[in-house]
């Protein structure tokens, strides 16, 4: 045996043999943190045999729904037994609530436990009357050792276990501070052990750090099966969950919550909270998709004379990239004047976009915005721009239009090749950047 000395940021949990100011992966300054490691150089033990994979049993997983129809769907349908998730988000954003009412659900069919290192059984038991949570065969423990939850967890015979939070919990294996690389290394490798011997559900609440990254993602997202991530303002109630790793099910999929009085509340039709309705200026809506689920949703810009000799972009919820891209061809291919212009992009509702089926709509707002005229009303504009100008067909884009007639939009712009059946809507076929701005906006 022989120990080695490492340096581990506490960032992103990256290793060298040496201290350096900067990480060399993430960035971060004065994060390398000193830490021994025992090296062992015997022989491997064989504690079990290479086993031809033909000859694998493969069982079928069976879905454990957590009682919110929002969560399953992240989630990929479900949970399944020996499930690790690790869900991080900011302080305040929801994380505990949601625990909290998954917990009352799912113990309605056996006992689970919630391991507090944060708060007292009081204070929880203060939110769980807040948000209803009637606590039949929901069991409470506050302790910060990950060996004594896990034996608690044995004595119940826990279904499901939740740990909140993982940066409070002690290991015996590491000797660091809680909340240390190491320390949050030999936790969760404890807990996921557990889960997969026993068959236990098992969540862990992960911290975020400035950046929004769960605190050592390269420690904690390698070991756990599924990562998720709570978005939105703590000030504001809408929240967005989405799954950035997921074993057993998509990483596509969003789910959408509005934060209340009485806890979480799922939005199954979220349109209303992504569309102001109002037909104005600089404002164009298109249908963009999260996973399999369609999501009709408004994007506003807002043009300004610069007052620099290089003008502005700025996008929230944007490709600011992207948007770079769609402004050169509007100013090339549709000779609208860009150079001089500050330009403002925003998604409405927090959301994020990265479907490239969003650039026309994106394209046309911002030439509303410089024509100062408005889009007609009821008007969906589906469809990526392409470097020379054309409108080229999004995925599923029937998919889109449908959503979108469901909602109650009439006319649906769509790439002239664009295969979409008949949704009782007026499509409006356009091959390229400037004949989209003819058919909206010099026609009729």
């Amino acid at each position: 045996m022989k120990e080695k000395t490492l340096y581990v940021c506490g960032e992103c949990g990256y290793e060298t043999p040496r201290w350096m100011g900067k990480c060399p992966q993430c960035g971060s300054w004065n994060t390398l943190v000193e830490q021994e490691r025992v090296l062992s150089h015997g022989t491997v033990s064989a504690g079990t045999k290479a086993v031809p994979l033909m000859n694998v049993h493969a069982e079928a997983q069976t879905r454990i729904s957590t009682g919110i129809g929002e969560l399953d769907r992240v989630l990929g349908g479900g949970l399944t037994k020996g499930m690790v998730v690790l869900l991080g988000g900011d302080p305040g954003i929801g994380k505990s609530t949601l625990l909290l009412e998954t917990a009352d659900n799912l113990a309605a069919s056996g006992p689970v436990l919630y391991v507090s290192g944060e708060e007292s059984n009081s204070q929880i038991r203060l939110r769980a009357d807040r948000l209803n949570v009637k606590g039949e065969n929901l069991f409470l423990y506050t302790e910060t050792s990950a060996e004594e939850a896990i034996e608690r967890a044995k004595e119940v015979s826990a279904q499901m276990l939740i740990v909140d939070s993982i940066q409070t919990m002690e290991s015996e294996a590491a000797e660091s501070a809680a909340g240390s690389i190491s320390q949050v290394r030999a936790a969760t490798a404890l807990f996921t052990r557990f889960a997969k011997e026993t068959g236990t559900v098992v969540w862990i609440v992960g911290h975020v750090t400035k950046d929004g990254a769960i605190a050592g993602p390269r420690v904690l997202e390698h070991i756990v099966d599924t990562v998720l991530y709570f978005e939105g303002d703590r000030h504001e109630g809408l929240r967005l969950l989405r799954a950035v790793k997921n074993r057993f099910g998509s990483t596509n999929e969003l789910g959408v919550f509005e934060m209340c009085e009485t806890g979480m509340r799922e939005v199954k039709d979220p349109a209303a909270l992504f569309v102001s309705g109002r037909n104005v200026t600089g404002t164009a809506v298109t249908c963009v998709l999260e996973g399999s689920r369609p999501l009709v949703c408004e994007i506003q810009s807002l043009l300004c004379p610069t007052a620099f000799g290089s003008p502005r972009r700025t996008a929230v919820g944007l490709d600011v990239n992207r948007l770079n891209v769609i402004l050169a061809v509007l100013e090339r291919k549709a000779r609208l004047r860009m150079s001089d212009k500050d330009v403002y992009c925003d998604v409405a509702g927090s959301l994020r976009i990265a479907d490239r089926g969003a650039d026309l709509a994106t394209a046309m707002c911002i030439a509303s915005s410089i024509l100062e005229k408005p889009l007609p009303e009821k008007t969906v504009l589906i469809g990526e721009v392409g470097l020379t100008g054309e409108i080229r067909a999004a995925s599923q884009i029937d998919t889109r239009v449908r959503e979108a007639v469901r909602l109650g939009y009439t006319t649906v712009l769509v790439p002239a090749r664009a295969k979409v059946a008949d949704h009782n809507c007026k499509l409006i076929r356009v091959s390229d950047i400037s004949e989209a701005i003819r058919a909206l906006f010099m026609e009729g």
